[in-house]
């Protein structure tokens, strides 16, 4: 009866040597590739909802503007004097400056 709990021993101890380094593989990936994506995701969101009219912003097909009006899902830019242009308010890549930034500097 001995040896059998032995080899039960030995068989379990074997499964968890075998299964280790895949749980370190999952810790490493979870660390170096999940967790950030999971905050740079956060903080794009963050910018997103904070956005507002007069700020300058770059789309991500490059595009420079100055948001002139704004809904949940929608975003006109004002390129120029003339020209607004619509975009989805995903398509916002950037916001290089907001409209209550310079107003202190006097």
């Amino acid at each position: 009866m001995d040896q059998f709990a032995y080899l039960a021993a030995a068989g379990a101890n074997n499964i968890f040597g075998v299964i280790w380094p895949f749980l370190l593989m999952i810790a490493v990936f979870y660390f170096l590739l999940i967790r950030p994506q999971q905050k740079r995701q956060k903080a794009r969101n963050q910018m997103l909802m904070n956005l507002k009219r007069g700020d300058k912003v770059v789309t991500i097909g490059g595009l420079h503007g100055t948001i002139a009006e704004i809904t949940d899902d929608i975003v006109v830019l004002r390129v120029n004097d003339v020209t607004k242009l619509t975009f989805d308010r995903n398509a916002v890549n950037l916001v290089v400056s907001s409209e209550g930034e310079g107003q202190n500097q006097g």
